[in-house]
């Protein structure tokens, strides 16, 4: 589990991220910077593949603007709080799901209010999460909210960078950007195992074995799944399983 608010900053100019860095460091100390880059493309292949609680996004960057960078990574989960020299980016950064906006030179206590924003929605989030999964629901974010799924409902969950897919007993699919890992450490203890880098299954929903090196298993929708092999025999004694 994550023990600290991860944050990234992405901005083309070194004061303006090192300025962040500070305020960051002495208003919030729980809170860390796992990543700092300057233009759209450095961004774009740590965001593809990561999600930070927080993401601190300067409007116009040296290959681009933030709307660019968005629009590559088509959705993303983080508090987005951007920050510019000029007002005229305002509703185009709401409608891109901004929490927060800031104009340059960055007020202290707007930055200060900006963050704690943030926070709090991060931790309504994490709030709803654990009371869904009490309940053996889950909440998935959608563009326009969230959905309530039935985590008996969930067969199995598929990893895409970013990304995971998620496959129902209905036959439909939810894909979330959220990476595997998060969900993973959610669904740990509902009977869910993960059995390959790119699958997370859900037991109850487990048809057949097939061995071999690691080994195959076969799901309730007749998906034929790989097991990696160092998963293979934590996966055997998880199911009581001998060869």
């Amino acid at each position: 589990m994550k023990t600290k608010i991860q944050a990234c900053i992405i901005d083309d100019e070194q004061d303006g991220r090192d300025y962040i860095s500070l305020l960051l460091e002495n208003e919030f100390p729980d809170v860390q910077i796992v990543f700092q880059a300057a233009s759209i493309d450095e961004a774009y292949v740590y965001l593809i593949k990561n999600t930070p609680d927080i993401l601190f996004l300067d409007i116009q960057l040296s290959d681009g603007t933030a709307f660019d960078l968005l629009a590559k990574l088509k959705e993303i989960s983080s508090q987005i709080i951007f920050i510019t020299a000029y007002e005229n980016f305002a509703i185009q950064a709401i409608k891109n799901g901004a929490t927060d906006y800031l104009l340059k030179p960055i007020k202290k206590v707007d930055f200060i209010i900006a963050v704690n924003k943030a926070m709090e929605n991060i931790r309504k989030n994490k709030t709803v999460q654990s009371n869904s999964l009490q309940n053996n629901k889950i909440s998935l974010p959608s563009l326009q909210g969230f959905k309530m799924i039935n985590i008996g409902d969930i067969i199995r969950c598929e990893a895409d960078s970013s990304y995971t897919t998620f496959y129902l007993t209905d036959k439909s699919k939810i894909v979330v950007s959220k990476t595997m890992h998060e969900f993973e450490e959610l669904l740990s203890e509902h009977h869910f195992f993960r059995i390959h880098h790119k699958h997370l299954i859900n037991l109850s929903h487990l048809k057949e074995y097939i061995k071999g090196k690691g080994g195959q298993v076969i799901m309730t929708d007749d998906s034929v799944l790989d097991v990696s092999v160092r998963k293979k025999n934590d996966f055997l004694s998880r199911i009581d399983f001998i060869e």
